[in-house]
């Protein structure tokens, strides 16, 4: 039986973008081939990166200002135990041995990663359940969203989390428009020495937006518990922290909050590990 005209001019449309789809996977795993072939995953493996201890105790979490969003709010007094946060966003270099190892499927845009220019930029393309299984990969885990502003934020409830002055290019990378590239708009995980937090930790403003454990739950503070919080038991989004290298100063407040599906993989999420 003949197909229609509108079908076959609608099949050939479509050709050239599946053609497109599938060099990108070929040429994706043939990266990892070659990485498999010629760098052993357990010698391919990197250090891991350096953690920093995050002391227990209380700190403010949220906001009350009049800039706070409705999830934002309100202001409240948490206390987390003591546990570990990774200095730096986990990099293309470290995720992947991971990818090799584990024969999970490559990150959106990896097929534009070059390991020897582009190996100390964060891994972007990433999806909740990736971040989740890299870091459980590493005997670590996502932080809890709790974790992770008492990391950015410290204990003096500053803004930023370099203090409360607006954001600037010397201390963080953002505002470059939308247009992605591996060279062109993500910076190394160990940049801005003037922007780290006050534990001592790097972009945790700007460069990429950072996972954490979370689900997402736009009322969660009004009844959240004081000690060590979770997050809601399920929901459509998780929580996304830090803002990216596209995004407003107003992105970057240590305070600030930002959803996606779980499934999500874009070129502006990446994320860091914690250890209890």
């Amino acid at each position: 039986m003949l197909l229609p005209m509108r079908l076959l001019l609608i099949l050939s449309s479509l050709l050239p973008l599946l053609i497109a789809m599938l060099a990108s996977a070929d040429c994706a795993q043939a990266q990892l081939d070659r990485l498999r072939k010629n760098r052993p995953v357990e010698q391919a493996i990197v250090a891991e990166t350096p953690m920093v201890t995050i002391s227990e105790g209380m700190f403010a979490m949220g906001s009350d200002g009049r800039q706070a969003l409705e999830d934002e709010r309100p202001k409240h007094q948490v206390w987390l135990p003591s546990f570990f946060m990774d200095l730096y966003e986990v990099t293309t270099e470290q995720y992947a041995p991971f990818v090799a190892a584990t024969h999970r499927l490559v990150p959106w845009q990896w097929n534009m990663v070059d390991l020897s220019q582009h190996g100390n930029r964060p891994v972007i393309g990433v999806d909740w359940a990736d971040a989740d299984a890299y870091c459980r990969w590493r005997g670590k885990r996502l932080p809890t969203e709790a974790e992770w502003e008492k990391s950015a934020r410290g204990t003096d409830g500053r803004l930023y989390p370099w203090g409360n002055q607006l954001p600037t290019k010397e201390r963080a990378n953002f505002a470059l428009g939308a247009r992605f590239s591996y060279s062109q708009v993500l910076m190394p995980a160990q940049s801005y020495e003037f922007g780290k937090s006050a534990f001592g930790l790097y972009q945790m403003a700007g460069n990429v937006w950072e996972w954490v454990q979370d689900w997402y739950d736009a009322s969660y503070y009004e009844n959240a518990p004081e000690r060590n919080p979770q997050g809601p038991e399920q929901g459509p989004f998780k929580v996304l922290r830090g803002g990216s290298w596209s995004d407003l100063p107003k992105y970057l407040l240590a305070y600030g909050r930002f959803k996606l599906p779980p499934e999500t993989r874009n070129s502006y999420t990446g994320f860091r590990c914690a250890k209890s």
